[in-house]
């Protein structure tokens, strides 16, 4: 009889493509070298093993990127994405010079008139991998400008072990304010930011509790977008205990996450892991964002995912749910599966009628 990791890698295999299947196991062994049991990180092999690129001011299929720093005192960057050009906006006075440093001033004096979205996006890695300038996470902000006519902002925030809660909710929220301080982000006849906040996996979770900070300082939120957001809670359910180790991802895993990221002492009840557990926030009659959530049925925290849906419906809040039910986590990184193509097309629909 084949060893259990061996049936288990046989089953994630049929499940997904193999260029996926592929991308998602040598995070998955990369990951698993770089945690350590004590509870550290090893940082230095983690930027060593991060395939990352350069931001491009040069546009490559009609969007440029470059990085800007937008708090010293935290080192925190975005690197922002642009669609060439930015409807009704682009003429030789206002058009961005190839250099990074004059994109920037440039951008600053030449609001649209005509509405487009800007979409804040937070990166996944379980608080503790990957950055803006990852070359997959690069890769899916290009596409979210393209497929929503966006300026997308991805925030490179601080990451766990070394930063643990709230930091990443933080820097989350610094990049919503220094957005709203942009006059070039603000948009239409009434110059209105129509920020929506989007992430995958903690990117997700990010985005969620920077909405819930936005409510608290009166900033509004035209949607969020998450992906696969990583939620949990102290009790094991029924998809954690079916799915464990069978697509990717093991409970061991999770648990070495959550441990790193929540406060010292906290249990996975806390409310950044927990948003609707014993010590959430009830959101009944705040201005939430609307919502949509893409779950994949194959991702063995679904059973939190899904309760944090039914939180947002019990408390009045408009969500939409896309459940895809033979899905595994990270189907959204790479064009390959009609998983992939019908979700872009649920984001676009999202954006378009909520801008």
């Amino acid at each position: 009889m084949a060893g259990s990791n061996e049936v288990n890698a046989n089953e994630s295999k049929m499940a997904v493509p193999l260029n996926t299947w592929v991308l998602i196991s040598n995070f998955k062994l990369a990951y698993n070298m770089l945690r350590r049991p004590d509870g550290t990180f090893n940082r230095h092999l983690a930027e060593f093993l991060d395939r990352k690129v350069q931001a491009n001011a040069t546009p490559v299929n009609g969007v440029l990127s470059f990085d800007q720093l937008i708090d010293r005192s935290t080192n925190l960057l975005v690197r922002i994405y642009r669609p060439t050009p930015i409807p009704d906006t682009e003429d030789p006075q206002t058009s961005p010079s190839p250099a990074t440093s004059s994109i920037f001033s440039s951008l600053i004096s030449c609001p649209s008139p005509d509405p487009f979205p800007v979409i804040i996006f937070f990166h996944g890695g379980s608080f503790a991998h990957s950055s803006a300038n990852t070359a997959i996470y690069d890769s899916l902000c290009r596409r979210f400008v393209t497929l929503c006519n966006a300026v997308v902002v991805s925030v490179n925030y601080r990451r766990s072990p070394e930063y643990r809660y709230p930091c990443a909710y933080d820097d989350g929220f610094t990049a919503l304010k220094w957005a709203c301080a942009q006059p070039w982000l603000h948009s239409g006849k009434d110059s209105k930011l129509r920020v929506f906040l989007s992430g995958d996996s903690s990117g997700g979770n990010i985005a969620h509790h920077v909405a819930v900070q936005a409510i608290e300082s009166g900033i509004t939120i035209s949607g969020n977008i998450l992906l696969n957001p990583m939620f949990g809670g102290q009790a094991r359910t029924e998809s954690e205990e079916r799915l464990d180790g069978k697509y990717f991802v093991t409970l061991q895993d999770r648990d070495w996450y959550w441990k790193a990221f929540l406060p010292e002492g906290a249990d996975r009840d806390h409310p950044a892991s927990n948003p609707f557990g014993p010590n959430g926030i009830d959101l009944r009659g705040l201005p939430y964002p609307k919502s949509l959530v893409v779950i994949a049925g194959l991702d063995l925290i679904q059973d939190w995912q899904l309760a944090f849906v039914e939180g947002l419906k019990k408390a009045d809040q408009d969500v939409k749910l896309v459940y895809r039910e033979q899905a595994t986590i990270g189907f959204y990184l790479l064009p390959n599966t009609d998983h992939f193509h019908e979700v872009m097309e649920e984001i676009k629909c999202f954006v378009s009628s909520n801008c």
